[in-house]
């Protein structure tokens, strides 16, 4: 078994076809599209042929190139904002007026782990101003935002706070958002996933905290993903293979460097960038009488 660690159905996916092993891909499929001019792969895993060689609940897995986003191309933040608000649209079985709680998970003091609450800061709350001025807006939906924090800053899982949050908001979904980690250091910051399966915090740093999904939460979570890191063994495996070096198990690599993960040295802006990309997709999908305009005045 490979043991290159990603938080990416698509590179799995991809993983599983370098292989070569015959019927590897039973039960998952697989489609490339595009959005916006940005590159979407759609993985689709039916049945528990496709989740076992995945290692990935069934379900949908939206992942969508968003490289051109550090290279500032024309439009581009407003091109990524509405591709992930159209993906989330599809993924989205909502009434009309259905509320919503978008979770933010991570630790706002780990730049590459706070993409989850920085999204949750340009989430437009609205439920509490259709409670108490339905004249003004009572054509929002209502949402509601959490930041959950980490088990070692608030000394509650952010699982049991997410449950108790909901117990109270009673959405009719989720919204989840995490930093993810990824195989490819070319996707590191420049990729968003969308799945339909939930989410199970830090598993992506080997810290796998309890499932977000309809399971625990008994509504559905909508996991919206960004790969900040890339691990380290897994990095130099790849680039003595690109190199021309033998295939080398990242397992044989780690020794000292064991739970070593790499991040970009401008972290601090691209986070910046997708959490906000992230965020304004959200808007737009859950309001979607609204343009991108209208939600920075909003949100000034």
């Amino acid at each position: 078994m490979d043991k290159r660690r990603t938080d990416l159905a698509v590179e799995a996916a991809q993983l599983l076809r370098e292989g070569g092993s015959p019927g590897a891909l039973e039960g998952v499929l697989q489609e490339e599209t595009e959005r916006e001019g940005w590159p979407v792969t759609v993985v689709k895993i039916t049945d528990d042929r496709g989740a076992k060689a995945i290692g990935k609940p069934v379900g949908s897995y939206v992942t969508i190139d968003l490289a051109g986003l550090a290279r500032r191309e024309e439009d581009a933040f407003g091109r990524a904002a509405r591709a992930v608000a159209a993906e989330l649209t599809a993924l989205l079985d909502l009434p009309a007026g259905a509320p919503v709680l978008v979770v933010g998970l991570g630790n706002r003091a780990i730049t590459p782990d706070n993409i989850g609450p920085k999204a949750a800061d340009h989430t437009l709350v609205t439920r509490h101003l259709v409670e108490k001025l339905p004249e003004q807006f009572g054509s929002f939906r209502p949402v509601a935002a959490l930041a959950a924090g980490v088990l070692g800053t608030t000394g509650v899982e952010s699982g049991e706070l997410v449950r108790a949050v909901a117990e109270k908001v009673r959405p009719a979904c989720i919204l989840a958002v995490d930093a993810l980690a990824a195989r490819s250091v070319t996707r590191v910051c420049a990729t968003v996933q969308l799945a339909d399966t939930g989410i199970t915090p830090g598993s992506g740093v080997g810290n796998a905290r309890a499932a977000l999904d309809r399971g625990s939460l008994g509504v559905p979570v909508i996991a919206i993903g960004v790969p900040t890191v890339v691990d380290g063994a897994t990095l130099a495996a790849d680039l003595l293979a690109e190199a021309g070096k033998a295939h080398l198990d990242p397992q044989a690599l780690r020794g000292a460097g064991s739970g070593l993960l790499v991040t970009p040295r401008d972290i601090d802006a691209r986070v910046a960038d997708l959490a906000k990309v992230v965020g304004y997709g959200i808007n737009l999908a859950l309001h979607p009488g609204l343009t991108l305009a209208d939600i920075e005045l909003f949100l000034s």
